[in-house]
Formats: structure tokens, C-alpha cells, sequence
């Protein structure tokens, strides 16, 4: 029985189940951060499951419009805030991805403070995705290893990313079928789920039904068995 270790998901469809309500895109946006706070409550009861990556904010995000990104900036802020007590109940690590120096002083902040404050934590890593893009994530590495005098090996390369867990489960919400420069090093070999619900309908039931499929599925790796 396949056993997952790291579950990844691209958190997408706010916007559009706000827009089909008649509302504010932004009103999306808060009803995803409840549905981020239940599924991650979830996993870190699972006795398997290790790592929870959420992709809260890529770094092509920032073309989105500019009240829009002001207003994540506030709600993920706030979010953090929020969420402390909810990591240090349920035994949760806290570890951002991504370059958050893009981000304003008083947020990089919060973000270094929450992760400071949940370091102690030896359950479950929930791991957000911030200002994150797999194409960044990996010139950064490269950049911090090109200056050694040997040839860089994979081994080396790995250690130099953010996230250095492979990913065995990836899931999309929203009903579009890409990764969207999401863990590209980390899933090369993750089961890709994608399902039609918008991240605010996604529930932990449809997740437990995704984690049934999963453990069905023959992983190979290259090889035959």
C-alpha cells in the first residue's frame, strides 16, 4: 500500500467561486483560508503524512490587480497571525518557500515570527508557498552552489532548494490540469490529482477520497514494480 509522506496543493479557484456568489474575489480568497486551516488540522492527524505544501503565492501573482495583491498581503498576514494557536494545538511546524524579501518588512515579520514561534513543533510541517515559483526556486539554488570547485551533483542541488521533500501526492482544485511552476524538481514523481471543485468547496472528504485512490496506485519509479 502506497504511503504518502508529502502531499502538495495548488489552492486554486478562489477568485472564480467569489465571482459566480456575486461577490468580491476577495471574499474567495478569506473562505480558502478556512478551507487551508481545515485540511492542514487534517493532515496533522494523519499518522503518515508529514508535510503539507500550500500554494499560497506565486511569483507570478504579482500581475494580478493591485488592489488584489494588497488585499492578500493583508489576509496572509493576518492568516499567520491567526493561525499560531491553531499550529502550537495540533504540534504543527510552520516553514515558508519562495523569497519573501519581496514582500513588506512588517510581513516578513510575521512570517519569521511564526516560524520561530512553531520551530518547536515536531508533527506535522506545513510548508506555504510564498512568492514562490519553481523556475526561481531553482536559479536560486544554482546560485548557491556554482561558486564550489567541484561539479555540482544532484545531491548538492537538492539541498540547496527550499524545499528538499519530495512530493509523493500533488492535487489541483479549480478544474485546470497544470503545475503552474509549482515543486516542479520535487514532483517528479508525485501522483497528480486534479479535481473540477473551486478551493473553497474542496473539503477534507473529498481529500480522504483522494488519499483512498492514492494508496491504490501502482508507483513504479522507473522501474517495473
Amino acid at each position: 500500500m502506497n504511503r504518502v509522506k508529502h502531499i502538495a496543493i495548488i489552492m486554486d479557484g478562489n477568485g472564480r467561486w467569489a465571482e459566480l456568489r456575486g461577490k468580491k474575489r476577495v471574499k474567495g480568497h478569506e473562505a480558502g483560508a478556512k478551507v487551508a486551516r481545515a485540511v492542514t488540522e487534517f493532515c496533522a492527524k494523519h499518522k503518515e503524512i508529514q508535510r503539507l505544501t500550500l500554494y499560497a503565492f506565486s511569483t507570478e501573482n504579482w500581475k494580478r490587480p493591485k488592489l488584489e495583491v494588497e488585499f492578500l498581503m493583508k489576509l496572509l498576514e493576518k492568516y499567520l497571525n491567526s493561525e499560531l494557536e491553531t499550529y502550537l494545538k495540533n504540534n504543527i511546524r510552520f516553514e515558508p518557500i519562495g523569497d519573501i524579501s519581496a514582500f513588506s518588512s512588517s510581513l516578513q515579520k510575521t512570517i519569521r515570527d511564526v516560524e520561530e514561534k512553531s520551530a518547536h513543533c515536531d508533527g506535522l510541517v506545513q510548508s506555504l508557498a510564498l512568492n514562490y515559483g519553481a523556475h526561481d526556486e531553482i536559479l536560486r539554488a544554482i546560485n548557491r552552489v556554482k561558486k564550489r570547485d567541484d561539479d555540482i551533483t544532484e545531491a548538492m542541488l537538492l539541498d540547496a532548494l527550499d524545499c528538499k521533500d519530495n512530493v509523493d501526492l500533488l492535487i489541483r482544485t479549480g478544474g485546470d490540469h497544470r503545475l503552474s511552476n509549482f515543486l516542479l524538481w520535487q514532483s517528479a514523481y508525485a501522483e497528480l490529482f486534479f479535481t473540477d471543485t473551486l478551493w473553497p468547496d474542496f473539503s477534507v472528504n473529498e481529500l480522504e477520497k483522494t488519499l483512498n485512490d492514492f494508496t491504490k496506485i501502482e508507483r513504479r519509479f522507473g522501474g517495473l514494480k
